[in-house]
């Protein structure tokens, strides 16, 4: 509706500034009320002030469409407006459109995913859960099964982990009706918050069960065995799947991790997958040749050292070093060797040493 030519009033002005609430919308002039609510679902996910901080442009936008929904989910005012255009439902204010407590709550829901606060009243996934074990040397590099005792939370097998006493249910809440969440509209917004006498459970216990107390688990300590691949190097962590806290109204259970320490060898060290030793050679082995014998993480083997053998020198025992935590391939055990050099010679073997050196 046009505002007559030369008027100045607010009235009119208000009037030529508003655009068609079905332009607003996107629907045609005959859109039945399920096609006026997805449209206005559309647009409020669009522009909601909560998915657009700060942006002006945006709230007027969620301002105009609530107010084009608000006239047109009204049958009287749909009518009036459909008449006499925007002069016609000028003044009427509020939220009197039928539906709008669903659509903010669908709309609530789309913000937050699940069924809005009554999500909480459905499964959840029990808490992950830690432990330290230590392992040898050996067991690193060959596999070993380990028992670990956790204490962590079971669902209690009294109520099924339910929380009511056997024989009772859970009562329904009767202020948010079973969803976790209660609305409270001002304005152009609607608020969502949980619900203070459920606390966002969608239901509560008048009757708790003596076992848990309500909880619907229980602490216990359970003995749970960890196969610890071979390979595995000090400081890794090991996931056993479905060995956590026990869920919530019948969610799955969290995880174990369980953090690797391997203690240090006497003797041996490692470096990737491979073994290091260091043996220790007199200075007349060295320079003679021998056949030693050296210790392995297999047992003990021979190793043959050649004549003229310079100290330092590395030999290496293959395929018996550590096998590769993919499983692909074994490492090598190396040998270093260490010269000694004497400290104690007699004063022939001192003879015998200078006229070796004269040569």
């Amino acid at each position: 509706m046009e505002a007559p030519v030369g008027c100045q009033c607010p009235v009119c002005d208000a009037v030529v500034a508003k655009r068609d609430y079905y332009e607003v919308l996107g629907v045609p002039r005959n859109a039945d009320p399920d096609e006026l609510k997805r449209a206005y679902r559309q647009a409020a996910l669009k522009h909601h002030p909560d998915r657009n901080p700060g942006n002006h442009r945006a709230e007027e936008s969620f301002k105009e469409a609530t107010e084009a929904y608000q006239v047109l989910s009204d049958p009287e005012k749909r009518m009036l407006y459909d008449q006499y255009g925007h002069e016609g439902v000028a003044g009427a204010g509020g939220f009197s459109g039928t539906g709008f407590g669903d659509i903010f709550e669908g709309i609530f829901e789309d913000f937050f995913g699940g069924t809005g606060g009554g999500r909480r009243a459905g499964p959840e996934r029990g808490s992950d859960l830690r432990v330290g074990i230590e392992i040898a040397f050996e067991e690193a590099a060959f596999g070993v099964e380990k028992t670990v005792t956790v204490p962590r939370e079971e669902t209690c097998q009294s109520c099924k982990g339910d929380g009511a006493k056997p024989g009772t249910s859970r009562t329904r809440c009767p202020s948010c009706h079973g969803r976790g969440h209660v609305m409270a509209a001002s304005g152009f917004f609607s608020i969502s918050r949980t619900c203070p006498k459920c606390r966002g459970q969608g239901s509560f216990i008048q009757h708790p069960c003596d076992a848990c107390r309500g909880a619907g688990r229980v602490p216990v300590k359970r003995e749970v065995k960890v196969k610890v691949p071979a390979g595995v190097e000090n400081g890794m962590r090991l996931r056993v799947a479905g060995e956590g806290e026990a869920g919530l109204r019948g969610g799955h259970r969290g995880d174990l991790f369980v953090d690797l320490s391997v203690r240090r060898h006497e003797f041996f060290t490692r470096e990737g997958n491979d073994v290091l030793y260091e043996s220790r050679v007199s200075f007349v082995q060295a320079t003679l040749g021998a056949e030693i014998e050296v210790p392995t993480l297999t047992g003990r083997t021979r190793l043959k050292i050649p004549a003229g053998t310079q100290g330092g020198r590395v030999f290496r025992l293959n395929g018996r070093g550590i096998a590769a935590l993919n499983g692909r391939g074994i490492g090598d055990q190396q040998v270093r060797l260490i010269v000694e050099t004497p400290t104690h010679l007699s004063d022939r073997q001192k003879e015998l040493l200078k006229k070796f050196e004269e040569r």
